[in-house]
């Protein structure tokens, strides 16, 4: 697959796309490491800082993370949300590069009452602009579930790629574990009768990757929540279901009640939303269980590489085995 200018030419062609996007002289440049499949550089210049993100070579799904994101956060920006996401300040697409506005901050130690109260507050915010101008032009969110067959399918594939690897004990888990599991949770699904594609006004925009992990705390103690990569519209249920499910958090007790009253009265609209939760929620801890093993596969581990997230393979293999199996653990208890 074709590489970007970025990724190719190291520090020069950086300094030169950012000096292009930035319209003036760099004065440095520091690489921060980045998300798991791109760079992020601070860009220094005499009326300030910027972040500068390479999103490294053309994904061979054909997934347009810069468009998502850029675009996404551009409609944003004008829809109103401020601070609440970054600005999107200018693109270089033949680069797969783009301008950010630099955000002084770090990704929260620790959450509570009042970062959840910051996440339902955004999800209102994108809930309540999606019937803004230019609202309909955005795409459809990376891997969005309209359909159960969605859902099933994205399992199905998903299993089917990490059973090509050859790898005996991710092998044994597969079959021996998370394959009864997946088969048991699938049968409730159909059992259901859930087939209807999901109606536009039952839909959301969703930054789809959401949850602390994703955000940085401002100096004035505010979240601005990033990474909108696989932006777009889906179903409030996946936004739901892979908040409380997404294993970069930990989320106590109490803060998943609060987040599940409050999407529960957000998305309230939808009759539907709460029956549909209930359904989806364990197969999405399916899911989840498969992401977690993404690590194994040879093109998963090579974007790791490119965003400085390499290292040992064969330790990092283990670790995320380990950590599938943990929260199949938790789906059981479900």
């Amino acid at each position: 697959m074709p590489s970007s200018p970025a990724d190719r030419s190291g520090d020069d062609a950086v300094a030169a796309i950012a000096a292009r996007l930035c319209g003036t002289d760099i004065a440095g440049i520091e690489n921060c490491g980045g998300g798991g499949n791109n760079r992020v550089f601070r860009v220094q210049t005499r009326t300030g800082a910027f972040a500068l993100k390479s999103y490294g070579p053309a994904d061979a799904d054909n997934r347009d993370r810069l468009g998502h994101e850029f675009d996404g956060l551009r409609f944003l920006r004008s829809a109103g949300l401020g601070s609440a996401v970054p600005d999107a300040l200018a693109v270089d697409r033949d680069a797969r590069c783009a301008l950010y506005e630099w955000i002084d901050g770090s990704v929260p130690a620790e959450h509570g009452a009042a970062e959840v109260a910051a996440a339902l507050r955004l999800l209102a915010a994108l809930h309540g602009v999606r019937t803004a101008p230019g609202a309909a032009e955005l795409p459809i969110a990376t891997e969005a579930v309209l359909r159960p067959a969605d859902l099933v399918d994205q399992l199905q594939a998903r299993y089917a790629r990490l059973a090509e690897v050859s790898d005996p004990d991710l092998a044994a888990f597969l079959t021996g574990e998370l394959r009864p599991e997946m088969d048991r949770r699938l049968a409730h699904l159909a059992d259901a009768g859930a087939s209807a594609t999901l109606e536009p006004a039952q839909r959301t925009l969703s930054p789809s990757d959401f949850g602390f992990h994703n955000a940085l705390r401002r100096a004035d103690g505010s979240l601005t929540f990033i990474d909108f990569e696989y932006f777009g519209w889906d179903d409030p249920v996946k936004l739901a279901a892979d908040f409380l499910w997404h294993p970069a958090m930990r989320l106590s007790e109490a803060e998943r009640l609060q987040f599940t009253g409050g999407i529960n009265e957000l998305y309230a609209g939808d009759p539907a939303f709460a029956a549909r939760l209930a359904v989806y929620f364990p197969l999405y801890g399916i899911r989840w269980s498969l992401i977690i093993l993404n690590e194994f596969l040879p093109e998963r581990w090579a974007r790791r590489a490119f965003a400085g997230k390499g290292g040992d393979w064969d330790a990092a293999k283990r670790t995320q085995l380990q950590k599938a199996r943990a929260n199949l653990d938790v789906l059981r208890a479900y």
